[in-house]
This record gives structure tokens, sequence and C-alpha cells, in this order.
């Protein structure tokens, strides 16, 4: 399978949109007392303020990817967002690969599976596992704030999806890395989850990019 399939599906982007806009925008960010939100010191502003092409290379010239290629398109990126409680992401899953647990803890993510075939699943707050095996066409929502994953099983195929959010910028914390790459003490992580300090170095090593070659 190729990315082709963005292209045919394009049109889903729009689908994705009307979606979500009227049932997650409720959750997530304060409301605005203004049309919209300029930047610092903006004097004029026109449809291009309004406008993100960004994606275009990946409608007009998709690629695979070789690893997980996640494009946000929060207000950071797209300045226009702003006030307005909604984002997106685009991902791109190589054959066999993941996309870690995760959470996004200002809003929930509204998953439209545009091609392959993805194994989802979220932890709700009883420590209880909800999982689903998507097809392309499916939509699948994550509950704000609750860790979840996704992971593309096939081995020859890629997959590829587009995520929206109810908040401007809904932000990400990587479970793998806010355990293990942010500075906790070793023997800490080692009593925590009931192991050894050279067995958290492990997977502290293994979480660490190398260094760049000479």
């Amino acid at each position: 399978m190729t990315f082709d399939i963005i292209t045919k599906h394009a049109f889903f982007f729009l689908l994705s949109t009307l979606a979500i806009i009227s049932p997650i925008v409720q959750a997530g960010d304060p409301d605005i007392i203004s049309d919209f939100v300029l930047p610092p010191n903006a004097t004029e502003v026109n449809g291009t303020f309004f406008t993100y092409t960004t994606l275009r290379s990946i409608v007009s010239n998709p690629q695979p990817a070789t690893s997980l290629t996640v494009i946000k398109t929060t207000m950071a990126e797209f300045p226009a967002l702003n006030g307005q409680s909604v984002s997106y992401a685009v991902l791109l899953y190589p054959p066999g690969d993941v996309n870690p647990p995760h959470t996004h803890p200002r809003s929930a993510e509204l998953l439209f599976l545009l091609g392959g075939g993805l194994e989802v699943g979220f932890v709700d707050t009883t420590n209880k596992l909800y999982t689903q095996t998507l097809k392309a066409g499916d939509m699948f929502v994550f509950p704000k704030g609750l860790s979840h994953y996704q992971y593309n099983p096939d081995s020859n195929n890629s997959a590829v999806a587009v995520s929206a959010f109810g908040s401007a910028s809904a932000g990400t914390v990587s479970i793998p890395m806010a355990v293990f790459a942010t500075g906790i003490d070793d023997g800490i992580l080692a009593e925590s989850f009931k192991t050894d300090v050279a067995t958290v170095q492990k997977i502290k090593a293994g979480l660490t990019p190398p260094p760049p070659k000479p």
C-alpha cells in the first residue's frame, strides 16, 4: 500500500472537521470574548491568516514514513487556532510500528483511519483496558487525559490516520519518556517497578537517542 490513499481520501479532512467541531469542542480551552485571537502586534489580518498549507505536500506528494511520524497542526504551528478549541495531527505508521502509550491532558482525541489497519487501546481510571482493531474508514475516540496507544500490526503495509482534538493545544505526555527520560532517580524507578537499577538503566539507554556520529 502506498500513501496515494491520502490523495484519494483528502476530502475526509473536511469530514473529520465537521464531525469533531460540535461534540469535542465543548471540553478543553477557555472561551474567548472575540471572534478570533490575533498574534501580538498584528494590526491587519486577511484570509491568509486563517489558512494552513503545510500539509499540501502530504496530499500532493505522499511518501511512506520510515518511522512513526506525527505532523501536528496546533496553535503553535497555526496561530489562527488560538482560542478556537480545535487542532489536528496527521499520523504516519510504518509497517509494524507503534505510537507508544501517551496522554493528551487537555483534550479527547478523535482518530480517523484513512488507510491500512491499526490496533488501538486506552486504559480508564479503573485500569480497565479497552481495545479495538480498526480498518480504513473507522473512527475511534480516546477520552481526554487517558493513556492510549496505536499499533500497526501489518509487517508489509503502512497506515495513515488523522486525529482531531478539542483544544488548540491538546498537549502530549509520552509515558515511557515521562517516566524514564526526565531524571527520576534510578533507585526510585527500580523500587516503583519492582526491578533493579541495571534494568532501569537498560530501559533508559533504549530511550535515549544515540549521540551524533562525528
